[in-house]
């Protein structure tokens, strides 16, 4: 992969990350374009392409750490606290401990998260050689963010939040595994499905990310270093992918919270209609995938 190449698809998952229309379709639609185009890279459902995904998806975390650092340092500090507590108080379940629970709740959504991504990845896997099924699944993304914005004011704060909603948000995080599910736009309509507040939907969606991603990430590394390693695919091109998704990414994630908070999602549909569009009437050659 040349490094330009890297650079593009960076700024691709960087931009597209947080905007709820699926960075990963997008970064599956480009890399079969520029395939298409006789550029040389590995196919967009082989190990190290995939790899390379993820690890953009890594860069994008650190946007997420720059843009939440004071929430993320009082909550890690609040979870130290909550534990101490519990450790030097036997009287109570962790349960009883909120910023604890809280950990303990994204945990859980992970760990769903993780069988149904084991359990269905060969199927996930395939999507990303098939366009059509991509312009589906924009289109269904689409259609989520346009209702997800006609949602009524919801009463579920944080304290509120049980493990029924952490399951369902694992769910939702799961099945945005399939290329055109948005990860963000499905975790934030699902949690506001459940009833969640705005403001903490958005927190525990992008939070939730940290841990998911990083186990994504070290299970297809150790599948390409057991497998036929990187492929001919350089770290230096892996490293410019990562160093740019995170910068652009900053500017994105901001982007994404000021529309959520005032129920503006709905903005996006309209793209991702037309680009399921693209896709389905061939204006993106699909051919070429």
């Amino acid at each position: 992969m040349a490094l330009w190449i890297a650079l593009l698809l960076g700024i691709i998952q960087g931009l597209f990350m947080f905007i709820p229309v699926s960075s990963t379709a997008h970064l599956v639609i480009a890399q079969h374009w520029l395939i298409g185009a006789g550029h040389e890279l590995p196919a967009p459902d082989s190990a190290e392409m995939i790899l390379f995904d993820l690890v953009v998806h890594v860069g994008t975390l650190v946007s997420i750490v720059v843009v939440f650092w004071h929430s993320l340092i009082e909550f890690v500090r609040r979870i130290l606290s909550d534990t101490w507590q519990w450790l030097s108080d036997r009287g109570h379940a962790p349960w009883h401990y909120l910023f604890l629970r809280l950990f303990l709740l994204c945990l859980f959504s992970v760990l769903v998260t993780g069988i149904i991504g084991l359990s269905f990845k060969f199927f996930f896997e395939r999507f990303f050689a098939n366009p059509l099924l991509v312009a589906g699944t924009l289109t269904l993304t689409g259609v989520l963010l346009w209702w997800t914005d006609r949602l009524r004011h919801l009463p579920i704060g944080l304290k509120k939040i049980r493990l029924g909603t952490a399951a369902w948000i694992g769910l939702a995080q799961g099945l945005s595994l399939v290329p055109g599910l948005s990860r963000s736009g499905m975790t934030i309509t699902f949690a506001l499905l459940a009833g969640v507040k705005r403001r903490w939907a958005a927190q525990y969606s992008f939070f939730l990310a940290i841990p998911t991603i990083m186990a994504a990430t070290l299970v297809q590394s150790v599948e390409v270093i057991t497998g036929d390693g990187l492929n001919g695919m350089s770290l230096a091109a892996l490293g410019v992918g990562f160093i740019t998704a995170a910068v652009v990414g900053i500017a994105a994630l901001k982007l994404v919270l000021a529309l959520l908070y005032r129920a503006r999602l709905r903005v996006f549909s309209f793209y991702l209609w037309l680009l399921a569009a693209a896709v389905l009437f061939g204006f993106i050659d699909a051919g070429t995938f």
